[in-house]
């Protein structure tokens, strides 16, 4: 039975890619398997070296994913955008701030 709940648990897992504003107005890319727990590690100097330089403010895009291969794909493509790219897709839908 504990095998059956580990692998549907596992089976319904999701990643997620996000967008972070940070206060020096740059875009941040990320993949993760919870958001706000990513988010608030970023903000506590716990994320990537990145964002410990440029401190975020808030998520302002997210994507849902079924594996964290695609996730991770995604992320890369994000990352190759032009800023002006990025601000597009994320458009006006401005994801809530954590």
């Amino acid at each position: 039975m504990a095998a059956f709940i580990v692998l549907n648990t596992y089976m319904n897992k999701k990643y997620y890619v996000y967008i972070l504003l940070t206060e020096s107005n740059t875009l941040y890319c990320g993949y993760t398997d919870d958001v706000e727990k990513r988010f608030n590690a970023h903000k506590n100097g716990l994320g990537a070296k990145y964002t410990r330089a440029n401190k975020p403010i808030k998520v302002v895009w997210q994507s849902e994913f079924n594996t964290k291969s695609d996730a991770q794909k995604e992320e890369y493509r994000i990352k190759h955008l032009s800023r002006k790219q990025k601000e597009e897709l994320i458009g006006d839908n401005f994801c809530a701030s954590y």
